[in-house]
């Protein structure tokens, strides 16, 4: 069995470095591979964070699938993911593991978005899940 969260309107997701370390504990992986990080807004964010647990209580991959600016599919193992819930809505932070090389990865080291003050200024949350 294969589930996969899709985005199915708007920008390709933009990838961070990822700078936590527990995900490392989490990626058991035989292959060294780049962990990134993404915020996307959703609305049903912990349905979706549901449906991830649920394939990996099964043992099962789950994809997050999404299209390039050039229109060509792809998709990233999910690792890891989270739901916090903003003034704004429903925002869905997924850890995935980067194996194609052509995605680049952003290495700006603002802090406009703090997980502990709540705050979200200036948040780029991308498109609505499925």
């Amino acid at each position: 069995m294969e589930d996969k969260i899709t985005i199915i309107e708007g920008p390709p997701p933009t990838f961070e470095e990822n700078s936590e370390m527990w995900v490392e504990g989490v990626t058991d992986a035989l292959l060294i591979n780049k962990i990134a990080f993404t915020k996307l807004r959703t609305f049903n964010g912990e349905e979706l964070v549901e449906r991830c647990r649920q394939a990996w209580r099964e043992q099962h991959a789950i994809y997050l699938e999404y299209r390039t600016f050039d229109g060509l599919e792809k998709r990233a193992p999910i690792v890891a993911s989270r739901s916090i819930e903003t003034d704004d809505g429903d925002v869905l932070l997924l850890w995935v593991r980067i194996t194609d090389e052509s995605v680049e990865l952003d290495f700006s080291y603002d802090d406009d978005f703090d997980l502990d003050d709540g705050e979200d200024d200036d948040l780029d949350l991308g498109a609505p899940l499925n």
